[in-house]
């Protein structure tokens, strides 16, 4: 769904805004300030793991009407569907759905066949960026501010986000991560605290769930994206969604 662009005046004030007032907010809070501050250009950005159904319940009450984006890239689990179904019915939402252009993944699949991303590092980093990060680019052109659920303990890739970032991939926007200093212990006692629903393959293993090719239960002492692309080494497993400039 395109919009148009903040005026001058509007991404001004979105300049000149300091982002420690997010930093200092609780994550309902943040969801609230987000959208006040940015109106119909902020927007949460969620695969529907727990964290973002977590965002989500808090969004229902903190700030309402702020709009959710996913990227559908042709391959989750069906799992995930029905969830995405749940959170709709139930919070009253609307789910705006990026897809990857179709030509590309046609090409992709005819070049080098449906599983080429376990053949190499960049091959796998081609799908992603065909899959993912294209449809990303696009929802973000009409976003000023994009809240994510990443936390600082998930991988050794994201130990150092902020709360409140520039994204400068992206153009400079905002960048809101909310629940960067949570535990997975406080995302699951928020979760069974508000009956918040939830992916049940988080029951069977899945700390962290993406495409169902790329996706399998972690073992006994494994981080919780390890599940993930388990067939590279944990500093390389980033779909390309959340990189900074020099990564």
């Amino acid at each position: 769904m395109s919009r148009a662009p903040a005026s001058q005046p509007e991404l001004s004030a979105v300049d000149s805004s300091p982002l420690d007032e997010f930093e200092q907010a609780t994550p309902g809070q943040a969801l609230r300030l987000a959208l006040r501050r940015f109106g119909n250009r902020a927007a949460l950005v969620t695969a529907f793991g727990a964290e973002g159904m977590v965002l989500i319940d808090l969004a229902a009450r903190f700030a309402p009407g702020l709009r959710l984006i996913t990227i559908d890239t042709g391959r989750l689990p069906e799992s995930t569907y029905v969830l995405m179904e749940e959170t709709r019915r139930r919070y009253g939402v609307s789910i705006e759905l990026y897809f990857p252009e179709t030509r590309a993944v046609e090409e992709l699949s005819l070049r080098h066949g449906l599983y080429s991303f376990r053949n190499s590092i960049e091959a796998r980093r081609e799908c992603c960026n065909l899959r993912k990060v294209e449809p990303l680019r696009r929802a973000l052109a009409t976003v000023d501010c994009w809240i994510t659920g990443l936390r600082r303990d998930q991988s050794v890739s994201r130990h150092d986000i902020s709360r409140a970032e520039v994204d400068e991939t992206h153009g400079n926007i905002i960048k809101l991560n909310p629940l960067a200093e949570w535990s997975d212990r406080e995302v699951w006692a928020e979760i069974r605290k508000n009956g918040t629903p939830y992916n049940p393959l988080h029951d069977q293993g899945y700390p962290s769930i993406g495409c169902a090719p790329c996706t399998r239960p972690v073992r006994a002492g494994e981080g919780p994206r390890s599940g993930r692309w388990w067939w590279e080494t944990a500093g390389s497993r980033e779909c390309g969604l959340h990189l900074h400039p020099s990564q």
